[in-house]
């Protein structure tokens, strides 16, 4: 029999983690919300999961009305895109996660912010396809340079996008009541982000999902920089 672990996952003050956890939970709280604005605002389109835009354009080469190639090619190429550009920065900032975190929640704060202006200026639901690409591939780009960095940054089970292999972790790993926990946190936090993104953009329109994602990555990116300041064991 499965001796069951009892433990209880610290967010704040991880041992190996510090308060990374608790940052990469709100970003993947971040995550969910904009797929959600996305999917409803910018057409049927992911810009942080990529394994659905990869379905959908098998839906678009089938002819299935309702699915665009393009926004779906632009996505997955914008996506790639920042994921280079996490990997040029971890590179250079690696030695530290906290700061490493900050320049890039910084660079993905501007490209949120360019698909704020987009949609103030343009209703997305209504306005076209060529906005709502536009927003979908530089949102995607934002996308990608969060996995990246948060794949660098390398606290388990939290990629701050995808929840397939945190929910596998879930069923197959439940004798540890400690990392059930941490995956069912990051579970939740994406499902939260998705519902209020979905609340949103149907009832006050997407620019004011955008701003909501906006005071997140900046919170989260001013408290990495205040990290950052005071060398800790755990910025390595």
């Amino acid at each position: 029999m499965a001796r069951v672990t009892m433990g209880r996952p610290t967010f704040v003050a991880d041992p190996r983690h510090g308060p990374l956890p608790a940052l990469l939970l709100a970003l993947t709280f971040v995550a969910g919300l904009v797929d959600a604005l996305s999917i409803l605002g910018a057409g049927r389109v992911f810009v942080a999961n990529m394994t659905g835009n990869v379905v959908f354009i098998g839906f678009a080469l089938a002819g299935i009305e309702g699915f665009g190639l393009l926004s779906s090619v632009v996505a997955v190429a914008g996506f790639v895109a920042g994921a280079l550009g996490g990997g040029t920065l971890a590179q250079r900032f690696g030695t530290s996660r906290p700061l490493l975190l900050r320049n890039a929640l910084g660079i993905e704060f501007v490209l949120l912010a360019g698909c704020l202006v987009v949609s103030l200026i343009v209703d997305l639901r209504h306005g076209g396809p060529v906005p709502a690409t536009v927003v979908a591939g530089v949102a995607a780009t934002a996308m990608g340079l969060q996995t990246a960095t948060a794949r660098r940054i390398g606290v388990p089970d939290m990629t701050t996008r995808v929840v397939t292999m945190t929910l596998t972790g879930f069923a197959a790993d439940h004798s540890r009541t400690d990392a059930a926990l941490r995956r069912g946190a990051v579970v939740l936090s994406m499902l939260l982000g998705a519902l209020c993104g979905a609340l949103l953009a149907v009832n006050l329109g997407s620019h004011t999902g955008f701003v909501a994602v906006l005071v997140v990555v900046g919170g989260v990116g001013i408290t990495a920089g205040l990290l950052a300041r005071h060398e800790k064991p755990w910025h390595a």
